[in-house]
């Protein structure tokens, strides 16, 4: 794997646990991308967790290393479209992925992640480590 991704939680809550598969392939990207929409996940499990400054921390190292991603016009049009044809097909998928879908769909970039339910979403690529 190289080039350019689009990071989900699951593989930067892999590489905050230091699981070797990860982090040997995410080191091999080029550009590493991740949506505002991660770092409101990664805030939300820093908080709830018993050691919230350490996992502040995490993230705000994280971010200096990426290139954060926020939602346009463009993104909520995308959003709307995908969330429409998920409920077509009656394979909806939690809100925060329909988002991040919609980023990946606006920018062309691929999408890393280990939730198998972006198989659901069409027009854009996703590989899982």
């Amino acid at each position: 794997m190289s080039g350019d991704y689009i990071l989900d939680s699951n593989i930067v809550i892999d590489i905050f646990r230091n699981d070797s598969a990860t982090i040997s392939e995410v080191t091999k990207l080029n550009k590493i991308y991740v949506p505002v929409i991660v770092l409101g996940e990664l805030h939300y499990g820093a908080n709830k967790s018993s050691q919230t400054s350490k996992r502040t921390l995490e993230i705000d190292q994280l971010k200096r290393r990426v290139i954060l991603l926020d939602v346009t016009d463009r993104t909520a049009k995308h959003y709307g479209e995908i969330k429409n044809k998920l409920h077509q097909k009656g394979k909806m998928i939690p809100e925060n992925d329909i988002w991040i879908a919609a980023i990946a769909m606006e920018t062309g970039l691929p999408l890393l992640s280990n939730d198998k339910h972006f198989q659901f979403v069409d027009g854009i690529v996703v590989d899982a480590i």
